[in-house]
């Protein structure tokens, strides 16, 4: 399982939250980027949507399978 921590840093003249190397959207202030990193923390638990894939293998046989649902841990540091 991957892990995605957002950090609160300062950013183009305002607060952002940090995942990896990528930044969010400015925010004025630090409370309001970590009330967004939270939220975008939320969203990253929420499971996806069930798939079934249907796949022929090589001798001609069809199989379905559901998708993993594979969410990763989420961390946020303010």
């Amino acid at each position: 399982m991957s892990k995605i921590t957002y950090r609160i840093v300062q950013h183009d003249g305002g607060c952002a939250y940090l995942a990896g190397e990528t930044y969010s959207e400015t925010f004025p202030t630090h409370a309001a980027a970590l009330q967004a990193a939270r939220q975008a923390a939320l969203e990253q638990a929420l499971p996806l949507e069930h798939t079934s894939i249907e796949y022929e293998d090589s001798a001609g046989h069809w199989h379905q399978e559901n998708a993993d649902d594979d969410r990763p841990e989420v961390d946020v540091e303010g």
